[in-house]
């Protein structure tokens, strides 16, 4: 008998808490919640493996401040980092979050050389490129949840529209993870039938336009904070995928290296998520219009990676 997985949730705010509590849930291996606030992961931790017996869910969850217990793992899930506040710049955040990314990934590497990395943290894609270029790690065990929660808000919302169940809705967000995130309505279908077929243009762009600001929508209404539900549960369908080797087409932020004319930028791509990660990107054949978004998007992401190493955290 082969030992349990081990997943280690790199923060333990609303999102991380979610994404060990749901690896739990689905049983997927065994998970370590980890912050720098002393004894908050502990509680967090106890209070959820207190739940396990009610449910019977054969998952052990720990808490810890330590990354000595987080040796080993198989799949790290980094959602630290700070949120952004009214009136903070990105590149405010981008500095912020990159001195947070630099040290959780080097404490990560250090006791878990061949884990594979999915981060969360924003900006996402900048952070994802920052953690590939500090783990030294290869390409396919470095990715960033973003299109997978993209294309989950659009689904929900081509549903809402069309009065059907979200199980018959299949969904395509491409680009970086912000306000020019590429969905792709062509690629988006209800069993197998286009959207385009079925929601007059008005509306599919409406729907496109909501997709892109779902997270600040999200934002304005909570007024304290940020969404976690949906992103906690789309990162841990990227963690089943990995650790089941389902062998699953999600769209990740990963590392472009020519795929749809760009190159050395994570951006969202459609990939192929098994045992290995990233083990193919799946090049679409797009539209002009479609290809310009996606690189524009690329392209602000690469502004971000510039940044970074004018701050000196890639060389």
């Amino acid at each position: 008998m082969g030992r349990r997985a081990k997943i280690t949730v790199v923060g333990a705010g609303h999102v991380g808490e979610h994404v060990a509590m749901f690896c739990a849930i689905k049983e997927l291996g065994d998970v370590v919640l980890i912050d720098i606030i002393e004894d908050m992961p502990q509680g967090k931790a106890l209070d959820m493996y207190e739940a396990t017996p009610l449910e019977g869910w054969d998952s052990k969850i720990v808490g810890t401040n330590d990354y000595k217990d987080t040796a080993d793992s198989d799949v790290v899930v980094i959602t630290a980092g700070l949120p952004r506040k009214p009136g903070m710049s990105r590149d405010e955040l981008l500095d912020k979050n990159a001195g947070i990314i630099k040290s959780v990934t080097e404490q990560v590497v250090k006791y878990s050389p061949n884990c594979i990395i999915i981060m969360v943290t924003n900006p996402l894609d900048a952070m994802t490129q920052l953690a590939w270029a500090v783990s030294g790690f290869p390409k396919n065990r470095v990715l960033g949840q973003a299109g997978n929660l993209d294309s989950a808000r659009f689904r929900a919302f081509v549903a809402m529209e069309l009065g059907v169940s979200v199980k018959e809705i299949c969904a395509m967000v491409l680009g970086g993870h912000g306000d020019d995130m590429v969905p792709l309505p062509r690629f988006t279908t209800v069993s197998g039938i286009p959207i385009t077929e079925l929601i007059p243009p008005d509306r599919i762009e409406a729907i496109v336009q909501r997709t892109r600001v779902g997270g600040g929508e999200i934002v304005k209404l909570l007024k304290t904070g940020s969404a976690y539900y949906a992103p906690a549960l789309a990162t841990t369908e990227m963690v089943e995928a990995i650790l089941k080797d389902q062998k699953r087409i999600q769209p990740c932020a990963a590392l472009c290296e020519g795929e749809y004319g760009i190159n050395g930028v994570y951006c969202g791509v459609p990939c192929l998520l098994g045992a290995n990660g990233v083990e193919k990107i799946i090049e679409l054949k797009l539209t002009d219009d479609e290809l310009k978004a996606l690189q524009a998007s690329a392209g602000r992401v690469k502004g971000l990676i510039d940044k970074l190493k004018e701050f000196g955290y890639i060389k």
